[in-house]
């Protein structure tokens, strides 16, 4: 198992651990739905250290960031970031992941912790252009400070104003005395927020500036099981649970990332522009519990007559709507806002309503 540079402030706050993606990683510290509520009320802090980062630049760089991304990374300019996914020959997802553009011709890959081998040598796999590329994931430690009170909560410790950074946007620069931070954005939670990549040398004095910071709003860390009832209540999708290789960005509603423009000659266009005129098979759609009960992974989607129609592919009860919430894959008759659809949970069939998402009012 590997650590983050944070893996002792995780043991002295007592955090629970397990392993994640090849790490020992902190699942919950004063319990997840304690967590949950702090995140969407002040703050909260994330060592999401785990997750791997490909710089890729050179005279061709852009030719392979766009061959091997959906979206179109053209409309990106340096100091801006674009969520996007990687497409295969059969149009299914390598996977999902945020591209920063540095400097012109110069990109920074963010992707999922468990897909780092696997992006890498898909990537490489497609290099045929002038380019150098770098695996960057050992050299980066990053924080995600999330919450309405992280813009107040940061600011403390830059003199960068924190408040004029758009969406999706990011810039360099001083954080808490370290200089070249990446500050972005961006995050996963749907509470706003931001993403902070810098040297894992200065992991101890970034965690401990921000969380001093943070006192006054009560601040606290937060592990990865609230990080994934976070991303559910906000309808974000997890790599593994809700996409994979098997399913395609159209039938996931990430048809918004999936650009059929001129010159977006990515990996699996023509089979998703086929995919398209004949029309999705399923969707991935949110849904809420009428019946008491807890969608989980894997159980199934039936309709009235208790005819198999799809299959839960996340689920929780939602520790700010105290009701359970899912994603899952349905016929796609079935897949109108306000359809009852029935989860299988124990031989049971449990009243279910599709729903539109994200399931709770965001800022």
């Amino acid at each position: 198992m590997k650590r983050t540079p944070f893996y002792k402030k995780h043991l002295a706050l007592g955090a629970r651990m397990a392993p994640f993606a090849g790490y020992e990683m902190p699942i919950s510290y004063s319990g997840i739905n304690d967590e949950h509520l702090t995140v969407r009320s002040a703050v909260g802090v994330f060592d999401v250290s785990h997750m791997g980062e490909f710089r890729i630049k050179g005279k061709e760089a852009e030719r392979l960031v766009q061959k091997v991304s959906s979206n179109d990374i053209s409309r990106l300019t340096p100091g801006r970031a674009q969520y996007n996914c990687m497409p295969n020959e059969n149009a299914g997802i390598v996977d999902d992941l945020i591209i920063y553009q540095l400097a012109d011709r110069d990109y920074l890959l963010v992707v999922n912790a468990s897909n780092i081998e696997k992006d890498w040598n898909w990537i490489v796999s497609q290099n045929q252009f002038d380019v150098q590329m770098q695996n960057l994931s050992d050299d980066y430690a990053l924080l995600a400070v999330q919450g309405p009170k992280a813009i107040e909560t940061l600011q403390k410790l830059s003199e960068i104003k924190l408040s004029d950074i758009p969406f999706y946007h990011f810039t360099k620069g001083r954080m808490a005395g370290i200089d070249d931070v990446l500050i972005s954005a961006t995050g996963y939670t749907g509470s706003g927020g931001f993403e902070l990549y810098f040297s894992p040398s200065a992991a101890g004095k970034i965690w401990d500036s921000i969380m001093m910071a943070g006192e006054e709003f009560g601040i606290k860390p937060i592990g990865l099981g609230a990080r994934d009832t976070l991303r559910l209540e906000a309808g974000y999708c997890l790599y593994g649970n809700d996409i994979d290789d098997h399913s395609n960005p159209l039938e996931a509603g990430l048809g918004w990332i999936t650009k059929f423009v001129e010159g977006n000659d990515f990996v699996g266009r023509k089979k998703l522009e086929q995919i398209k005129k004949e029309g999705i098979k399923r969707k991935l759609v949110g849904f809420k519990m009428k019946a008491k009960g807890i969608p989980r992974h894997d159980y199934g989607i039936v309709d009235s007559g208790g005819n198999k129609i799809g299959l839960v592919t996340s689920g929780t009860m939602s520790p700010l709507l105290k009701e359970g919430i899912g994603l899952g894959y349905v016929e796609k008759e079935f897949a109108a806002p306000g359809t009852e659809i029935f989860i299988r949970v124990r031989n049971k069939d449990l009243a279910a309503e599709v729903c539109k998402t994200p399931f709770v009012s965001l800022k």
